[in-house]
């Protein structure tokens, strides 16, 4: 063939490596797992230009809370691993677990998933994630993007983003302005490293080579990595609703050191007790390999603690038991104090 015929040739949408008949396929296996996730307010869901939702009726003055983020390099072992099936749990946590910060009840999600070829039953493995972390803390998968973009993305590879929408009463949002000395902190297990910290995560792994332990916590090495982060959202709701919680911390990158501190009230601190909650297989293997100390880890993992309750004294036992009979695990772990001149706003003591 000559150039010039070469020129004429006509050129299709999907030899240019975007596959309408993928896309097409890809929205209707997962129509059926974004309507388990259906709930009060939904208008118009998957399918539409844009999805409609109107907020409850039972709300007097809703204000909207919204949050958004990724999943970071956890992507990546996604990636060598082929596990995929729930990463698509991370990316509804890390919002919707921002958006309970602030008291809110997430409402509906929105997803964004980017890649330069569309694998189809791997797309659908990653929105089932999605789909099955919206059903668990009851907010409505109502719309999101699938891109295909060829030459953006190596072959096999994806990105994601997740958009959260909550509701709060304007009177019941949390934020913090009257934690007081003497508060306790209590501290929500986390259900491993969550979605922060995964670069180094991944230079631990290189590191390990073919020593990396087989098993930690009682999970294969893989699983106990790939952990999706916990949803706490129901959980803490129904603590909300019977308990006077006056801050939550959601514990993501920059670890307890620097997310406790964006809900605290200027001249106040929180005594950490370094020893009261365990230390697990996971973030022992992960400190004893990168050989960093504890502030390093303090600041870098959320180190077992996912969510941070901040209540007065009176009530933290009683919240506590709320918390521990609805499945999470609840420490202890310090106490509310003023700041020290020079002092860190989150003091770990012995």
């Amino acid at each position: 063939m000559t150039q010039a015929n070469a020129s004429n040739t006509p050129l299709s949408y999907k030899a240019a490596g975007v596959d309408i008949d993928a896309g097409d396929a890809l929205v209707e296996r997962i129509k059926p797992l974004a309507k388990k996730t259906m709930r009060e307010g939904v208008l118009a869901g998957i399918g539409g230009f844009g999805a409609l939702f109107e907020v409850p009726k039972r709300y007097q003055e809703p204000v909207l809370v919204s949050g958004t983020d990724g999943v970071g390099t956890k992507l990546k072992l996604a990636f060598e691993w082929n596990m995929h099936d729930t990463v698509g749990i991370d990316l509804v946590a890390m919002s919707v677990n921002d958006v309970l910060v602030q008291g809110a009840e997430p409402l509906f999600f929105l997803d964004y998933f980017a890649c330069g070829k569309l694998d189809v039953d791997t797309a659908v493995a990653v929105v089932g994630g999605i789909a099955r972390g919206c059903e668990l803390s009851g907010c409505a998968l109502i719309g999101g993007e699938t891109a295909e973009m060829p030459g953006m993305y190596p072959a096999g590879e994806y990105d994601l983003a997740g958009f959260a929408v909550g509701a709060v009463e304007k009177s019941k949002i949390l934020t913090g302005a009257d934690v007081a000395v003497g508060d306790v902190v209590l501290g929500l297990a986390s259900s491993g490293v969550h979605s922060n910290g995964f670069s180094l995560v991944r230079k631990c792994i290189e590191r390990a080579g073919n020593s990396a332990p087989v098993m930690l916590d009682g999970k294969p090495f893989k699983q106990a990595l790939m952990e999706p982060t916990r949803l706490y959202v129901k959980n803490v709701l129904a603590a909300l609703a019977a308990h006077p919680i006056k801050a939550l911390a959601h514990i993501t990158g920059g670890g307890l050191l620097e997310n406790i501190p964006r809900v605290l009230p200027d001249g106040l601190a929180a005594h950490l007790v370094k020893d009261s909650w365990p230390k697990t297989e996971l973030f022992a293997w992960l400190q004893a390999t990168a050989g960093i100390d504890d502030y390093e880890m303090n600041r870098t993992f959320n180190n077992g603690i996912g969510m941070v309750v901040v209540i007065d004294a009176a009530s933290a036992d009683a919240c506590a038991a709320t918390l521990r009979a609805a499945g999470e695990t609840v420490y202890v772990i310090g106490k509310i104090a003023p700041v020290g001149a020079g002092a860190p706003v989150v003091l770990m003591l012995a």
